[in-house]
């Protein structure tokens, strides 16, 4: 199986946008150009803030679909390496 990638682009109104991808520069200048996906076609130019390489496609699928539910928040703190906010975020409180 083919080696992925998921990453994490910055957009010019201040959005995150979260996708995973085989070949990641390939990706990346497709996304400048205008041509990677609607939301960054309309919201150039982007910065590639944050990536994870994976030995499989799939894996870099699933984290894709992960990080996309998540707060900006805790995007931040992942792409800044905070570990201990991100843990703090991750807890979910539950209530009777």
């Amino acid at each position: 199986m083919a080696k992925g990638y998921m990453y994490i682009l910055l957009c010019f109104d201040d959005s995150y946008y979260v996708e995973s991808t085989r070949h990641l520069q390939h990706r990346l200048r497709q996304h400048q150009n205008g041509k990677g996906a609607n939301h960054t076609a309309n919201r150039l130019p982007v910065v590639l803030l944050y990536f994870e390489e994976f030995n499989r496609i799939d894996h870099a699928f699933y984290r894709e679909k992960q990080i996309q539910k998540w707060s900006r928040k805790k995007k931040e703190a992942l792409m800044a390496g905070d570990i201990k906010l991100l843990s703090k975020l991750a807890k979910k409180v539950f209530r009777k």
